[in-house]
């Protein structure tokens, strides 16, 4: 049975600096139950607000290692080694790491930040897509969590 994992931002709606109006920083996450089994933890993003599909995906960063904070402000490269060691894809916007809400004037949208506590590494270069980390994940999720915070422009 799959343990739950918990996750927080430590907001409910987006502060400036973790939005496209403010320096697009990822935020820091907060981990709490991990399982002591996991190996490495990966985190999907989702605003399924935008029109054009459901599962926009504005970040995927895979093989962190387990730890109770995944600090803010990781660097837009595929491979990262400061302020820790992980791996990212490419975005739906076409991009390498993180970026943050952009909701247009006068909307509010929901992100959803999902994340996998792992039994593995990821043998899964930098730059591959959300389809990839999904089929990378199959068969080695050993938990689940999830929440969510709101952008308003």
């Amino acid at each position: 049975m799959m343990t739950p994992l918990q996750v927080s931002l430590g907001f409910l709606e987006f502060p400036p600096t973790y939005t496209c109006d403010g320096g697009n920083h990822s935020p820091r996450i907060t981990l709490e139950d991990l399982d002591p089994s996991t190996a490495s933890i990966a985190v999907m993003v989702f605003n399924p607000f935008i029109k054009s599909c459901c599962s926009f995906t504005p970040w995927i960063i895979w093989n962190l290692l387990p730890d109770h904070v995944i600090p803010e402000g990781i660097p837009h490269e595929g491979t990262v080694n400061v302020p820790v060691a992980a791996v990212q894809g490419t975005t739906d916007y076409g991009i390498t790491g993180y970026t943050g809400p952009c909701p247009p004037p006068g909307e509010t949208h929901r992100y959803q930040f999902k994340v996998y506590g792992l039994d593995a590494m990821l043998a899964l270069p930098a730059g591959s897509d959300k389809h990839a980390l999904v089929a990378a994940m199959k068969d080695h999720v050993l938990q689940f969590g999830e929440t969510v915070a709101l952008s308003t422009r």
